[in-house]
């Protein structure tokens, strides 16, 4: 994500940084540094988002398990906390728990420079092994090079998330379009958009949409080893081979064809998630982390379809509750993550609008969160999950922002693109 997740975040981060949610007191615990007074948390899943809902329902949670423990909440910002984790978690200022992306350049890299704690013993013990699929796993354990799928447990997701066509079906209906069911559907209504001067797809150039449009292009075209020699390094990309060619060429072509704004380049992922919430833009594609706040806030009639003709799609399982190795309070930290593990807090997830991976189906009543999680299924079922492009190497996320904004001011050709993305993967990405 990065993931996936520039996103929701910046909302939550004004609306929230530096509140603190203040409860009272203690739980024994077993490291002599720590006082079991104080639970430090940070997360920055926004506040109507189904997770936000979620977390905070697993906060009360904890506070009435723990009576006389403090609890401290800094809601902070997605690019907040990439940029400044391993500093942070450096310094005594790390807090004991705190969400965190997934994948190698991100909880891989600080799990390789001992900057997280060691989860495997209480995976085991509290069944958090147990809860996960295989495929919703691969990122919670990482090996010594900080490769994911295999080695110690270093972080748990509590819920799984993946990537979808939204689409505004008032829009539609206006322009007397077809819902989308194949790819030639979606590029036909593009079309008509763009005959009616309606720019159709929301993207946000400065952040992850834009590279997740084509990556996803990409995707269609390829298979599993095509994505486990990228993501996991069995085999050697080709940048030029057909898939990344296809990727590059057909998101070029969209710009010229009109289907993504040329202005879009300075636009930032809530820009371009507030752009479809208001009823602008037509499509959206982006992950299940808007799900929640869509139902909420989108005042039209939407619907979502996984990316037609595609066995593959972005997605994995969320974000990760991670320990930093300097914590004080960690058992408060275990005790934390293992409420948001538990039956309450995952059906509440997922009648929120989110994909748990431990709640109750029969639980799941809301209809959109029945559809939401069935397409989830969908992709796990036929191994569908591909991750996110810029989790290979670090950095890497930056290296996919500056060069796919050069495809849409037409500052770089797609040959030229992918020369620039082979040569930084092949600078920075683990040698296997």
């Amino acid at each position: 994500m990065l993931t996936a997740r520039k996103r929701v975040t910046a909302l939550a981060a004004a609306a929230l940084s530096g509140a603190l949610l203040l409860t009272s007191c203690g739980d024994s615990d077993s490291g002599s540094s720590e006082d079991g007074k104080t639970l430090r948390l940070w997360h920055y899943e926004a506040p109507n988002s189904a997770m936000g809902q979620a977390w905070n329902e697993a906060i009360e949670e904890f506070k009435a398990k723990h009576p006389g423990v403090k609890v401290e909440f800094e809601a902070k910002g997605f690019e907040q906390i990439q940029k400044t984790a391993p500093m942070v978690l450096n310094s005594s200022d790390a807090p004991d728990v705190m969400e965190y992306n997934k994948g190698n350049a991100t909880a891989g890299l600080l799990s390789k420079q001992g900057l997280l704690t060691d989860l495997t013993s209480e995976a085991t013990t509290r069944g958090w092994d147990k809860k996960l699929s295989a495929g919703v796993r691969t990122t919670s354990q990482y090996d010594a090079q900080g490769v994911m799928g295999s080695g110690k447990w270093y972080g748990v997701p509590n819920y799984a998330e993946y990537t979808m066509v939204f689409y505004n079906k008032d829009l539609f209906a206006k322009y007397r379009i077809p819902e989308p069911k194949t790819f030639d559907d979606l590029t036909s209504a593009m079309d008509v958009f763009v005959r009616n001067k309606v720019t159709p797809l929301a993207n946000g150039g400065a952040e992850y949409p834009a590279h997740q449009y084509l990556y996803q292009l990409a995707l269609s075209k390829a298979d599993r080893s095509w994505v486990n020699a990228y993501q996991l390094y069995k085999g050697k990309p080709d940048f030029h081979d057909a898939a990344w060619t296809y990727g590059a060429e057909t998101f070029a072509d969209w710009v010229q064809k009109g289907y993504i704004g040329k202005d879009s380049t300075s636009t930032k992922a809530e820009q371009a998630g507030v752009s479809f919430i208001q009823g602008k833009a037509p499509i959206f594609f982006s992950g299940s982390w808007w799900y929640g706040r869509f139902v909420d806030e989108a005042k039209f009639d939407w619907g979502t379809t996984l990316w037609p003709d595609s066995p593959l799609t972005l997605g994995s399982g969320g974000n990760l509750w991670v320990v930093p190795k300097g914590a004080k309070n960690k058992k408060l930290a275990y005790d934390f993550i293992d409420i948001t593990m538990s039956k309450k807090i995952q059906n509440l997830l997922g009648n929120k609008g989110g994909v748990p991976v431990a709640a109750d189906p029969s639980a799941i009543t809301d209809p959109r969160s029945k559809e939401l999680i069935a397409n989830f299924n969908t992709v796990s079922q036929r191994d569908g999950l591909a991750f996110y492009p810029d989790w290979p190497a670090p950095g890497y996320y930056d290296v996919l922002v500056s060069e796919t904004q050069k495809l849409i001011t037409g500052g770089e050709k797609p040959d030229g693109y992918l020369d620039a993305l082979q040569e930084a993967y092949d600078k920075d990405a683990p040698k296997r």
